[in-house]
C-alpha cells in the first residue's frame, strides 16, 4: 500500500489541491516556489481548533497588517489580541507575538527547519512543529490532525474510540510517511480528510485509496472514527458589568495574562462558579437585566447575568477604566464580551451596533 498508496493520493492532489492563502500550490511548488515559512506558521496556528472556511479572513488580514514576522515581532499586543478576536483560544494570540519576537530575536528573522528547533519556540508543539517542519521545509515528518485520524482510522479499520485510539492512529500515519514530497503528502492527506473522507457520508467513489480502505470494505467507513462517550459539560455562573458614563465613556477591563480569555478587553465582573458574588465595579445604579449570555468554553457551559448602569460624569472605578466612546470597539473583544454588549446596549441610548460602529471607525481611518 505505501509506495502506490502515496503516489496515487499525490497524483489526487496535484489535481484538487485546495487554493488557501497561506498555500503553495502543487504546480508553483513543481517550479521551485517554496512555501513561505510565516505563512505556514500563522495559518497552523490559527487553524487550532478552527476551520479552514473561519480562518481564511482572519489569515487574510493578519497577513495584510503584519506581512511577515519582523512586523509581528514589533506588533503591540493588543493590537494583535485586538484583530485575533473571534478565533478562540485567546492563548494562542498572546503565543504568536511571544513566538515572533523569539524568531527575530533569537533567529534573525528566520523559522528553525527542525521540528525540534520549531518546538522550542512560544506556542508550537509536536503538531504545529512537524506541520511547519513538513509543508515548509519538506521535512519527512508525521503531520496527525483530525482530518488525517479519521482517515487513518477508516484506512486502517481502526475500531479503537478516540481518544485512546491516538498512539495507534499516528502510528499508522508514520508507516504511509513518505521521504519524497512529504510537505505535500501532509497536505493531501488534509486535504483528502476535509473533502472526501469527511466525517458523515464520505464521498468513497471518488476517493483515491478506495480500493485499499479496510473501512469501506468492511461497510462501517461513516461509523469510524469511534469516539468514547464524552462526561457531560458542568454550568458556572457568573456577572458581567455593563456600565457607560454620561460623556459616552464605557467601563471595560482587560483580563488577566493568564486563564480564559486572556489578556482581552472585556467587562468587569464576577468570578464564575456555583454562586457567583458581586463585584460591582463603581458605585451607581445597578440593575438586572432579564436577559443573560450564554457561552460554551472547552470543559464547561458559562451563563452570565448582566447588570447595566449609567455613571455619573465624575465616576471613580473601583476596576478597570473608562475607554471614550470614539476609541470603543465591540468587534476586537472575545465573543462572550459581544454577547453580553448585544443584550445590554439597547440599555443605553443612541449605542450603535458592533457592525455599524466597525463601519464608522473604518470611515475615519
Amino acid at each position: 500500500m505505501r509506495d502506490a498508496g502515496v503516489e496515487a493520493l499525490l497524483d489526487w492532489y496535484d489535481r484538487h489541491a485546495r487554493d488557501l492563502p497561506w498555500r503553495v500550490c502543487p504546480d508553483v511548488r513543481a517550479r521551485g516556489v517554496r512555501p513561505d515559512p510565516y505563512a505556514v506558521w500563522l495559518s497552523e496556528v490559527m487553524l487550532q481548533q478552527t476551520t479552514v472556511a473561519a480562518v481564511r479572513g482572519y489569515f487574510e488580514r493578519f497577513a495584510a497588517r503584519w506581512p511577515d514576522v519582523h512586523a509581528l515581532a514589533a506588533a503591540e499586543e493588543a493590537a494583535v489580541m485586538g484583530e485575533w478576536a473571534g478565533l478562540g483560544y485567546y492563548a494562542r494570540a498572546r503565543n504568536l507575538v511571544r513566538c515572533a519576537r523569539a524568531v527575530v530575536r533569537d533567529h534573525g528573522g528566520r523559522f528553525p527547519e527542525t521540528r525540534a528547533g520549531l518546538e522550542a519556540l512560544p506556542g508550537i508543539g509536536p503538531y504545529t512543529g512537524a506541520a511547519i517542519a513538513a509543508i515548509a521545509f519538506d521535512a519527512p515528518e508525521t503531520v496527525v490532525d483530525g482530518n488525517v485520524e479519521r482517515v487513518m482510522a477508516r484506512l486502517f479499520g481502526i475500531e479503537t474510540p478516540l481518544p485512546a485510539a491516538k498512539p495507534e492512529l499516528r502510528a499508522a500515519a508514520a508507516r504511509l510517511t513518505p521521504s519524497e514530497r512529504p510537505g505535500d503528502y501532509a497536505q493531501a492527506v488534509m486535504d483528502l480528510g476535509a473533502t472526501i473522507c469527511t466525517p458523515r457520508r464520505p464521498a468513497c467513489g471518488l476517493c483515491p485509496w478506495a480500493g485499499a480502505c479496510a473501512a469501506r470494505a468492511a461497510g462501517i467507513a461513516g461509523e469510524l472514527p469511534r469516539r468514547a462517550p464524552k462526561a457531560a459539560k458542568p454550568m458556572r455562573l457568573g456577572i458581567a458589568y455593563v456600565g457607560r458614563r454620561a460623556d459616552g465613556a464605557w467601563l471595560v477591563e482587560r483580563r488577566p495574562a493568564r486563564g480564559l480569555l486572556g489578556g482581552m478587553l472585556g467587562w468587569p465582573g464576577s468570578d464564575w462558579g456555583e454562586a457567583p458574588e458581586p463585584a460591582q465595579p463603581a458605585a451607581g445604579d445597578w440593575r438586572r437585566l432579564g436577559a443573560e449570555a450564554r457561552h460554551t468554553f472547552t470543559h464547561f457551559h458559562l451563563r452570565l447575568a448582566i447588570e447595566v448602569a449609567a455613571l455619573p460624569a465624575g465616576a471613580v472605578p473601583r476596576r478597570g477604566r473608562f475607554v471614550p466612546a470614539v476609541e470603543f470597539r465591540p468587534g476586537e473583544m472575545p465573543t462572550l464580551m459581544r454577547k453580553v454588549f448585544d443584550l445590554a446596549r439597547g440599555s443605553f441610548d443612541n449605542t450603535p451596533a458592533p457592525g455599524d460602529m466597525r463601519a464608522k471607525e473604518e470611515k475615519t481611518r
